[in-house]
């Protein structure tokens, strides 16, 4: 089994690095996301950052293309090798050097780097180590034990796409969703606040928005906001109304990437962001949640009523919350 892993890694590294290459040198994210990276901080650039990405995705095109390739030579896999250790090497300079910031491994998130980057780049190390090693090509491995083969690569890739960022949208997060609407959410209280005030009222009616104190400890000012029974509005008007707003920042220096998720639930919009809590050795990554009335925008209300909720992107647990 050994062996047949050993000869099987070149295919299943060229599925790593290929999309990989693919996102950095084609995406039309590198360009937004390079800023945002560790590596920009480290060049003083965020041009030179994406030019760099841009350049590191035709390599890892290439090194992709030359796994796939007979194994006369194993230099591609020693590279690819070479390639994760750099990887590891990077991001611990971003982890001590720029905890909030992301790394830009797939060009596709913009979330801060956490133990799944390391483990993405060991796993490029490990695999091409491995690959170095094969002996045969690996369809004739595939072919000589095809269910082995098959087991293998399946198991490859659903650890590799349980280390990708990508699963926090895919599955991760409907699955958190689908807990939170059966056991409750730290937003629930903020619907049926709402729906009482609305029932209740003969005027239009005001809400507090629920935003976190200031350093001294003392609580925000309580701004109005008209409420009924209204049309949601689109997505990009809820956003633009809450980076508007107090709300958004008292907690902005938390907030690390653009929105990475929203539904609605109650007649409330909750937005999703990925952020970063504390400083130092201490900071871990967060997601960042905003209960926005769906129906609010810039003409209907100048201070909309907001509720905020961080939690560990990790456990799921409460991290910071508003009453």
């Amino acid at each position: 089994m050994s062996a047949l892993a050993r000869d099987l890694a070149p295919l299943v590294l060229a599925g790593v690095l290929g999309p990989a290459g693919a996102g950095k040198l084609f995406g039309r994210g590198t360009a937004r996301q390079a800023p945002r990276t560790a590596l920009a901080r480290l060049l003083r650039d965020g041009g030179r950052a994406a030019l760099v990405l841009r350049v590191l995705g035709a390599v890892e095109l290439l090194l992709a293309a030359a796994l796939l390739a007979p194994p006369t030579t194993p230099l591609p896999g020693a590279a690819a090798a070479l390639l994760g250790a750099g990887f590891l090497g990077y991001l611990g300079y971003a982890r001590a050097a720029a905890p909030g910031s992301s790394c830009g491994c797939t060009a596709r998130q913009e979330a801060p780097l956490t133990w799944r980057a390391f483990a993405r780049a060991a796993a490029v190390l490990a695999g091409g180590a491995a690959a170095a090693l094969a002996r045969q090509p690996w369809w004739t491995a595939a072919a000589r034990h095809p269910a082995a083969a098959a087991c293998l690569v399946l198991a490859a890739a659903v650890a590799l796409t349980a280390l990708s960022a990508d699963p926090e949208r895919r599955w991760r997060m409907p699955l958190r969703r689908l807990r939170l609407r059966i056991a409750g959410h730290p937003l629930a209280a903020t619907a049926t606040a709402t729906a009482t005030a609305a029932a209740t009222a003969t005027t239009p009616a005001t809400t507090q928005v629920a935003v976190p104190p200031d350093a001294a400890g003392a609580p925000p000012p309580v701004p109005l906001t008209a409420a009924g029974a209204r049309t949601a509005v689109p997505v990009a008007a809820t956003v633009e109304l809450l980076e508007r707003s107090r709300a958004w920042q008292s907690v902005s220096r938390v907030v690390r990437s653009a929105l990475m998720d929203h539904w609605d639930d109650g007649g409330w919009r909750i937005l999703q962001f990925a952020g970063v809590y504390g400083g130092g050795t201490a900071a871990r990554p967060v997601l960042v949640l905003f209960a926005v009335d769906a129906a609010a925008s810039l003409d209907t209300v100048r201070e909309p009523a907001v509720r905020v909720s961080v939690i560990d992107a990790d456990s799921g647990a409460p991290v910071m919350a508003t009453a």
